[in-house]
């Protein structure tokens, strides 16, 4: 069966680069050139994986990222003109897995697709169905990939699932912003460090009661993190 990838940008000759590449590597892709139009088929067509323009009329990419999100954890690539920090810290707070700045390589964007796949799809299925993680009101199905708090479900992105999983695996030990981006994004995957603070952030709202005052993950000033569980 064939994974389905959204492909939106207002761009259409982008959009099509995209697809043919996409496509000669075996996924079926949709398109859409709209906001509008990309929600409506994201709902119709349930793809696997969401490349999605920032700048589009109708409804701007962050909002189609954000109302994705909100239904689904499928991995979503942000794309962009603009080459601001600030466009990129904003893609990923609002749940986007990967971020990608025009002009870019066709094959790059093969290869960060693969690997977005590659991760959510192991992830998902590979994992023993026995396992699952409970931290009094927080319950981790590392199977299912799904996250619920006091039995009501709790939608993450891929990368903040898979970040949450690998802090929970390894409760009360201190890991460094280094070590944390080594396991989730990988040595070879693309990203910023500062990627690994903006998910964590995202888990926190999320997750904590009062994110300001965190009780499941906690800042160990000068080192990183460390994950509790909820105990104090």
């Amino acid at each position: 069966m064939q994974e389905k990838i959204l492909v939106v940008d207002d761009e259409k000759e982008i959009a099509q680069l995209i697809r043919d590449y996409l496509r000669a590597e075996g996924y079926e892709v949709f398109m859409a050139f709209d906001g509008e139009e990309a929600v409506n088929c994201f709902r119709e067509q349930k793809p696997q994986l969401a490349v999605l323009d920032i700048m589009l009329p109708k409804m701007d990419g962050t909002e189609v990222c954000r109302i994705i999100r909100e239904e689904s954890n499928i991995p979503i690539l942000m794309i962009s003109a603009k080459k601001s920090d600030v466009d990129k810290i904003l893609a990923l707070g609002l749940g986007a897995d990967d971020y990608m700045t025009k002009p870019f390589s066709p094959g790059e964007m093969v290869a960060r697709v693969k690997a977005q796949l590659r991760r959510f799809t192991s992830f998902s299925a590979g994992l023993d169905k026995k396992e699952k993680l409970q931290f009094g009101d927080l319950e981790i199905d590392l199977k299912g990939y799904g996250v619920t708090m006091a039995g009501k479900s709790v939608i993450l992105s891929a990368k903040e699932f898979e970040l949450l999983r690998y802090m929970a695996q390894n409760p009360d030990q201190v890991l460094t912003r280094d070590q944390i981006f080594d396991n989730v994004w990988g040595f070879s995957d693309y990203g910023d460090i500062n990627t690994v603070t903006v998910h964590i952030r995202r888990i926190r709202e999320k997750l904590e009661p009062d994110p300001a005052k965190p009780v499941f993950i906690k800042t160990i000033w000068g080192v990183g993190y460390k994950f509790t569980g909820g105990k104090s």
